[in-house]
């Protein structure tokens, strides 16, 4: 047998062998006679811990995180994923709890709660929804098929890799559901996780565990000025980045609200931050400073060739379908939360409030596959598709966490003075950070995200009483449900 044809058999293999466990967990567990949009979008509330961890777990570390992180070559991208882990315990701490009070479908779902509108959900929706269609879905799609093209060393085009994911992750999405998607992910992520660690403890012995040579600041966690992550960002907006990623972005605390009971949801977020702290920083940084001293600086291209150099035939099949189901799983996932934001705080608010939600979600999936395959090409011409995907984040993480932080600490707050503050804060911070605009400024983008934050937090509180003539009032641990709950 060809070692073509055996890459390919142990791909096939070991990706039937998920699917059908994962539909063999699944079966007969759907609740037709509860909420369609519970069952659909949550699971029917039925995701033990176990599925939580996995799913948060995977849905997070894909093929940007590898691909993206060890392409920058430097341990310094670590701190990402030890800071993660204060994000990950604010989400269980502070943010669960909340949206179990409430009886949360979507984290939006909170805001119409709390400011007693709902177009403040369906802008906050809205611009969630346009970032996983136009930042992570596409960056997903990007950077999977760019490891298999890197790793199998084809000219296969890699629009065309990335057109065979966008499909298959599609349809996978729209058959499956949370539920499919969060226990495939579980399955799924112990292979990528065994597969990442073998990865790392072979490329460590392809060096003889001996980083000599390599310059001392691809080695350190403390960032310089001109490093991708200087230190002093760490105490400005790291940690407000890590907030609302892990305690406010739908796509992750949709996992977290689909187990059946708070705490269980909270044991599952803590399994995910022991899994954070213990395996994904060497898996995201040690195999791209090996490759550098392999290969030199390559870029994104680092762990593709390691891989495709280190590992047997074999293995490189059974990499293979590790990395596509890690592609497939961030996918589905970002499809499946996307979706759920249109239907629920769109769809339902201002066109029909009992639409089917599969059809519906059918369509929805189709035009985001589509938009993906569009943008691949623009996320091709990044230098580093890790630190892109971080800059682009800010224009809607800042002025998105504000709302919530604003929504959460005061009471009587206008949702219009919120949806001005938004407004102003994806506008304030885009003329900063990028080059073309005149108000343009070297500031570090983390640090910008801080400022942006602090300002449209003062624009939300001064647009209430200035422009709509209301006083906000503290609300501190006040978390109370509406009168009309």
């Amino acid at each position: 047998m060809s070692d073509g044809m055996l890459q390919t058999s142990v791909f096939v293999l070991v990706s039937a062998l998920i699917g059908l466990l994962t539909y063999l967990k699944c079966r007969g567990k759907s609740d037709r006679s509860g909420s369609q949009n519970r069952e659909y979008f949550l699971a029917g509330s039925g995701l033990s811990w176990v599925f939580v961890a996995g799913s948060i777990t995977l849905t997070n570390l894909s093929t940007d995180q590898l691909v993206g992180m060890n392409g920058n070559q430097m341990a310094l991208l670590a701190v990402w994923e030890f800071s993660a882990i204060i994000g990950l315990i604010i989400l269980a701490k502070v943010f669960i709890p909340v949206y179990y009070r409430y009886g949360c479908t979507t984290t939006t779902e909170l805001l119409e709660r709390r400011y007693h509108n709902k177009h403040i959900r369906a802008v906050i929706g809205g611009l969630f929804f346009l970032g996983n269609a136009l930042i992570y879905m596409p960056a997903v799609i990007y950077s999977g098929a760019l490891l298999m093209q890197t790793m199998f060393k084809v000219d296969i085009p890699l629009i065309q890799i990335a057109a065979v994911f966008a499909l298959v992750g599609a349809a996978y999405a729209f058959f499956g559901g949370l539920r499919a998607v969060a226990v495939s992910d579980t399955y799924n992520g112990v292979l990528v996780l065994g597969m990442a660690l073998l990865i790392t403890f072979l490329a460590l012995y392809a060096i003889n565990f001996d980083f000599s040579g390599i310059p001392q600041e691809r080695l350190t966690l403390i960032g310089d000025e001109n490093s991708p992550v200087p230190w002093p960002t760490l105490l400005t907006g790291m940690i407000f980045i890590q907030m609302y990623y892990w305690g406010t972005n739908q796509t992750i605390t949709q996992r977290a609200m689909a187990a059946p009971t708070m705490e269980e949801a909270q044991k599952g977020v803590y399994a995910a931050a022991a899994i954070r702290l213990l395996i994904v920083p060497a898996i995201v940084v040690l195999p791209g400073i090996v490759s550098y001293k392999l290969y030199g600086d390559i870029g994104d291209t680092a762990y593709g060739r390691l891989v495709g150099d280190l590992l047997p035939p074999a293995l490189i099949g059974l990499f293979a379908a590790a990395m596509a189901a890690a592609v497939l799983s961030t996918y589905n996932s970002l499809l499946n939360s996307a979706t759920a934001l249109y239907v629920c705080d769109i769809h339902e608010a201002y066109v029909s409030d009992k639409p089917d939600v599969v059809k519906l979600s059918a369509w929805v999936t189709l035009l985001l596959s589509a938009l993906t395959l569009i943008l691949v090409p623009v996320y091709q011409q990044a230098d580093s598709i890790i630190n892109l995907l971080q800059q682009l984040n800010g224009l809607l993480s800042m002025p998105i966490l504000s709302i919530f932080i604003v929504g959460l600490l005061f009471k009587d707050v206008d949702a219009r003075a919120a949806i001005i503050a938004v407004t102003f804060g994806v506008l304030f911070y885009g003329s900063l950070t990028f080059e073309f605009s005149p108000l343009y400024t070297t500031v570090h983008y983390i640090h910008l995200m801080a400022i942006t934050l602090f300002s449209c937090v003062a624009v939300a509180l001064l647009s209430n009483r200035f422009i709509f003539g209301k006083q906000h009032r503290w609300a501190g641990k006040s978390l109370e449900l509406p009168a009309s709950s």
